[in-house]
């Protein structure tokens, strides 16, 4: 059976394509060789799972460990609301694991499990169980943040931080490994007066607790780098005979997706189904992986996506926020500790440039929040009213031979569009929302056929740039606020640095000119060797 491509569940080497992360997973087994207790708390589909896979599979062939490798995913939220039950299951759950990694332990296993009817008494049975070994035994739980909220599992985080305590004093796991969205340790555990989980002293009170305090940092790069995507396409090159410039492949990948392992897999996957089979030759390009990209940004349904969407909208604070970040442009420091930015991280959605601000974590990330919010803003009717009646041939108008597009056109019917609507009344709107607004008009232009990617580029008056991407053609489109004819001529010229690094000799720059009497300017200018189309709108 070929291998394929996989962005659902664990990967498997003998089923599909994988990123070479040795290099992750020996930093990961040097913690377990030092006897941390951490937890891999990684935004949702970023390989947690099958980073857990991997690492029970080394650390069981050196013959030092018995790893026990479960997860809470499927059984059900019954077993966090009865400690009895819970301990019990957990017991059951040892002695699975025992079949196959420590069999001798497997009856005496399933025999304690009734009796393990408390967090102590299963304290006191994985300490009884531990002892029959000389081997390190390792645990790792994955699908944690399934049962974060629930008292009784926090409850159970504490037994195993006051076991790890008195290691020296009772037989307790070598290394505990967590998987979980959520960064465990952050938990507060509130104890009943009286209560101590450990069993060691009933009647010492412990009003706050932290279940997680002993936990070593997990600060390991879980994104893909490009050289680790290149050996899982230099495979499928062998397997399959395909063409293709890995190095350079691998590159553009990492582009669109700054190494989210979930995005990297699903663009490979469209390649592969999607784009492969329709192509006279069998090669991969730069610019088949636009149309992957493309096709991606169109898909109507992917869980990825809806989790991202479903996140925003449930936070009201951390959406106005990204908007301000995408749509606007605005400039934020970088300060993991601040709450809106951590929840941001925690799902995947930030991340921090190379000069220390706040930016979304990756461009496909960034063009499909903002074709969410533009969609929300309800002015498409206002802005192309024409569209309503000729809905198809509406981009027919602004399309040049060999699928081109005409930018100057469509930024001249932009001015023609904000000089008719800039009237006193609508002055202050279209004061803080003309980037929305040119957004807005030309997504149904693009609209199927390409994407603009918002690109923030930190300079005097330069706050948002905007690179269109239409079939295989590149535009750049620079959008400023007019302060003066010095800045001006600086952002011109930062526009010409960023049009060589792009290897392009046209750009287009809309300037926002919010002074009672305009110009209404418009042309072509040459600057620094670039041919540039300004508007004044």
């Amino acid at each position: 059976m070929p291998r394929k491509f996989n962005v659902t569940g664990t990967c498997f080497a003998d089923e599909h394509y994988i990123a070479d992360v040795s290099d992750k997973l020996a930093k990961i087994r040097k913690m377990v060789d030092d006897g941390d207790y951490f937890v891999i708390n990684r935004p949702r589909q970023y390989g947690k799972t099958t980073t857990l896979h991997f690492l029970e599979q080394i650390l069981q062939k050196t013959g030092e460990y018995i790893v026990f490798s479960i997860s809470f995913e499927g059984l059900g939220d019954e077993i966090f609301h009865s400690e009895k039950l819970f301990s019990s299951v957990f017991v059951e759950l040892l002695a699975q694991q025992a079949e196959s990694n420590a069999p001798e332990w497997t009856e005496s296993l399933i025999q304690a499990a009734p009796a393990a009817d408390s967090l102590n008494k299963l304290s006191q049975t994985i300490t009884r169980i531990l002892k029959k070994t000389s081997k390190k035994v390792v645990i790792l739980i994955d699908e944690v943040d399934k049962s974060t909220d629930n008292q009784l599992f926090v409850s159970f985080l504490a037994m195993l931080r006051n076991k790890y305590l008195n290691r020296k004093k009772m037989k307790t796991f070598h290394s505990v490994v967590l998987a979980s969205v959520h960064d465990v340790k952050s938990l507060k555990l509130k104890l009943h007066p009286g209560s101590d989980l450990s069993g060691n002293n009933p009647h010492q009170e412990q009003k706050y607790n932290s279940p997680w305090n002993i936990a070593a940092e997990f600060t390991i790069d879980m994104n893909l780098d490009p050289h680790e995507i290149k050996p899982m396409l230099d495979d499928y090159v062998l397997e399959n005979g395909v063409k293709m410039d890995t190095a350079k492949i691998a590159q553009d990948l990492f582009h669109y997706t700054s190494g989210y392992p979930f995005l990297v897999s699903k663009l490979c996957k469209i390649l592969d189904e999607k784009i492969l089979p329709t192509k006279a030759s069998k090669d991969w390009t730069e610019e088949d992986v636009a149309d992957a990209v493309r096709l991606l940004l169109r898909e109507q349904s992917n869980t990825n996506f809806d989790s991202l969407i479903k996140t925003l909208e449930n936070n009201p604070d951390l959406y106005r926020l990204v908007f301000s970040v995408i749509i606007e442009g605005n400039t934020t420091v970088f300060n993991p500790d601040t709450p809106l930015i951590s929840l941001g991280l925690l799902h995947g959605i930030f991340a921090e440039s190379e000069q220390g601000t706040l930016v979304i974590h990756n461009r496909i990330y960034r063009e499909r929040i903002a074709n969410m919010m533009i969609s929300k803003w309800d002015e498409m009717t206002l802005i192309h009213p024409e569209r309503q009646s000729n809905p198809h041939g509406f981009k027919d108008p602004f399309l040049l031979p060999n699928n081109c597009l005409s930018l100057e056109l469509i930024l001249l019917k932009f001015q023609e569009f904000m000089r008719s609507e800039y009237s006193r009344k609508d002055r202050d709107f279209l004061e803080r929302n003309g980037r929305l607004v040119f957004l807005a008009f030309i997504k149904p232009i693009i609209n199927g056929s390409g994407y603009d990617f918002k690109d923030p580029q930190i300079s005097e008056e330069c706050r948002l740039d905007v690179i269109i991407t239409f079939y295989h053609h590149r535009y750049l489109v620079e959008l400023k606020i007019w302060r003066g004819k010095i800045a001006h001529e600086k952002g011109l010229s930062q526009l010409a640095n960023y049009l060589n690094r792009l290897a392009m000799t046209e750009g287009y720059l809309i300037v926002f000119d919010h002074a009672e009497q305009k110009s209404w300017q418009s042309g072509w200018i040459n600057h620094l060797g670039k041919r540039i189309f300004v508007v004044w709108v």
